[in-house]
Parts: structure tokens; C-alpha cells; sequence
């Protein structure tokens, strides 16, 4: 029965595959989140292996992922180029304007940049777990835009009326608003919407139409994750690893599935730019994959920390070398520099995952079906 049930499920890939790596980090952080607090136990800044781990090896890694699906790739390069190459240079460009208007401006941009990409990463997973509920009413998917935005923006709301002892990037780089009210009513309306779901899958399930697993499991990992992370706990271990672990790990999967899926379909015909990037699309090149992500996140976080901040020189010794610009006029070019690989992932994923366009490569590719895959 229950291998049944699974087998009519809306998968991306598999059911082992989607709930082990896209629906199940952010559910197993909020337990281990809600399990530690349980404890007792008390932690107060965020040790180095596990900022390391998170922020290096989950966060900055799966921006670098995009390359796989953007930039190593001939095919999608060729069919938008003007995209791929004009992306980085306003990127960096705006991003230089922005910081010759003050650091607090460029960091606040980009962590507003940053806060949409994630929404917006839960609103195209629920959208993609929902492709195939046909012939619905207009308000049951207005119910399911409404859960899943809500999930996400009523902790945002909450983190902008109440002082938090965690920041996204910077300091002060949200705004601060003494508007207790605000969040109370939107908690009450996020509360309505939640209700309205509820009663909106008891009449899916009354209608016979069957129940959407991984659609239900994202929206409880959505809205898990998030509330734990910014409202109910006020500590920059939980939100730091609740926000990246239930964001970061998903995106990596999906892109390894991706390309694994892109490799089956184009048999030896690989399009990326080097024959050997589509072996990292196997199982046993997994470890392979993982480290390229790494690898490039801690060159990456490396020069942030030999040139700007200076907070993890036990896990930068090497950069060391490298000249602190501080508070430098420097900055107004470099700063942008280094923050690139973000604003360009931000930028390029509201592109090259557009639900709205009917037949597109990327949804070929993603939902293929190859046989005896798990």
C-alpha cells in the first residue's frame, strides 16, 4: 500500500531521491533544531568546523552548483547568451554603485536579494510538486501560493517588528521596523491561510483526488524550518543552520539530478563544456561533485576573510597573506567582486527555472524518466 502510494507520487526524480535530499533537510534540521533545545543544551557563537560545514560547504557551495546548469553548459549557453554574459558585468557594476552609496546599502540590497531567492526557491518547489493537479479550482492553487509565500514571508515580517540576535549578512542590513502590531496580524493571517489549507486537502481527499505527499512535505518543511529558525528561537546556530541546510542542499540535489538526468538523455552527446563534467552525475562521483562545490566556496570565502573580514583565520591561515583593505575605498570595486557569484546566482535562477513557459528544455531534461532510476 504504502509502495503504491509513493509510486503515484509527483517525484522530480524518485521517491528515495526527493525525500531523502530535497524534502528531508528541512525537516530533519527542525527536528534537530527542536531536539536541542530540548536538551538544555547552550551554545553561543557558532563554532568554526560547523560555520565551515554550513556556510562554506552548504550556503556559498550551492551557488557555485549553478555553474552545471548555466555557465559549463554550451547548449544553454548558446541559446542565451546576452543572459549569461551581461549578468555578471551589471551585476558588478550595480553592485559598485550601490557600495560608493555606503557598505550598509550594498549589504542590504543583496541580503533583500538574497531573502527573494529563497522565497522564491520554496514557491518554484511547491509549484513543481503541484504541475500535475489539472483541473482544479483557481482557488485551491491560489490557497497553495498563499501557504507557501506565507511560510516564508510571516517569519520575515516577525524578524522585521522584533530585534534578532542574528543579522543575514551584516548588521542592520534589514530594515527595523517598531511595528509589533504588524506581525501579529500578519502571524493571524498566515494562521487564516493555513486553515484555509487544511480544508482545502480535505476536500482534494473528499473529491478522490488523492493525497500530494511532496507537495504537503515541502510546505510543512517550509513552514517548519522558517518559524523555528527566525520566530520561535532567537540564536544564530538555529537560524543559521535552519535557513541554509533546508535551502542549500535541496538546490545542490537539483542540480545533480539535473545533470544527471541531462547526461542519460544526451548518451555520450554531453553538452557541457569538458566530456568529464558529466561523470559527476553518477553515484560514485557524488564525492567528486561535493568537493568541486567546496573547493570553490572556500577559495571564494578565503578572499572575503584575507581581504575584508578577518573573523576565521584558523580556517584561512593561507589567506593570510593577503592585504586587510578594511574599510578601504577599495572595496567599492572588490566587495561587489567577491559578492558576484551570489548576485549572479540570484539573478540567473529567476531566469533558468521559469514555470510559466510551456515545453522548455530545463522541464525535458528535469522530468525525465529514465528507467530503473532510484
Amino acid at each position: 500500500m504504502v509502495h503504491s502510494l509513493l509510486e503515484k507520487q509527483p517525484w522530480i526524480f524518485s521517491a528515495r531521491f526527493d525525500l531523502g535530499f530535497i524534502l528531508a533537510p528541512a525537516l530533519a534540521v527542525t527536528l534537530a533544531a527542536l531536539a536541542w533545545s530540548l536538551s538544555g543544551a547552550t551554545v553561543g557563537e557558532t563554532p568554526p568546523w560547523v560555520w565551515l560545514i554550513l556556510v562554506v560547504g552548504v550556503d556559498v557551495a550551492h551557488v557555485y552548483s549553478t555553474l552545471f546548469r548555466t555557465y559549463l553548459d554550451r547548449a544553454e549557453l548558446s541559446a542565451r547568451p546576452w543572459l549569461y554574459g551581461l549578468t555578471p558585468l551589471l551585476a558588478w557594476l550595480g553592485g559598485c554603485l550601490l557600495y560608493w552609496c555606503g557598505s550598509l546599502v550594498f549589504w542590504r540590497v543583496l541580503a533583500y536579494a538574497a531573502v527573494f531567492h529563497f522565497v522564491r526557491q520554496q514557491y518554484g518547489f511547491m509549484m513543481i510538486y503541484a504541475r500535475r493537479e489539472h483541473g482544479l479550482p483557481l482557488l485551491f492553487r491560489r490557497i497553495d501560493k498563499a501557504a507557501i509565500y506565507g511560510a516564508t514571508i510571516y517569519p520575515l515580517i516577525y524578524w522585521h517588528c522584533h530585534q534578532r540576535q542574528f543579522s543575514w549578512f551584516v548588521e542592520g542590513d534589514f530594515v527595523r521596523l517598531d511595528l509589533p502590531l504588524l506581525a501579529t496580524l500578519a502571524g493571524i493571517a498566515y494562521g487564516t491561510i493555513l486553515v484555509a489549507y487544511v480544508l482545502k486537502e480535505a476536500a482534494l481527499l473528499r473529491r478522490g483526488t488523492g493525497f500530494n505527499l511532496p507537495r504537503n512535505l515541502l510546505l510543512v518543511g517550509t513552514a517548519t524550518s522558517w518559524f523555528i529558525g527566525i520566530v520561535l528561537f532567537d540564536n544564530d546556530l538555529v537560524f543559521t543552520g535552519t535557513n541554509i541546510i533546508a535551502h542549500g542542499i535541496p538546490y545542490i540535489a537539483l542540480i545533480w539530478g539535473y545533470g544527471r538526468n541531462q547526461t542519460w538523455l544526451q548518451r555520450g552527446r554531453s553538452s557541457f563544456m569538458a566530456p568529464w563534467i558529466a561523470h559527476l552525475f553518477t553515484w560514485q562521483a557524488v564525492p567528486v561533485y561535493i568537493a568541486a562545490l567546496f573547493g570553490l566556496a572556500y577559495l571564494e570565502e578565503g578572499l572575503w576573510d584575507g581581504f575584508v573580514w578577518r573573523e576565521h583565520g584558523g580556517l584561512f591561515g593561507v589567506f593570510a597573506i593577503l592585504p586587510s583593505l578594511g574599510s578601504s575605498a577599495a572595496l567599492i570595486w572588490l566587495a561587489p567582486l567577491l559578492a558576484l557569484p551570489q548576485a549572479t546566482h540570484y539573478i540567473l535562477d529567476a531566469f533558468i527555472w521559469r514555470m510559466q513557459t510551456k515545453d522548455t528544455n530545463w522541464k525535458r531534461v528535469l522530468f525525465a524518466q529514465e528507467p530503473g532510476r532510484s
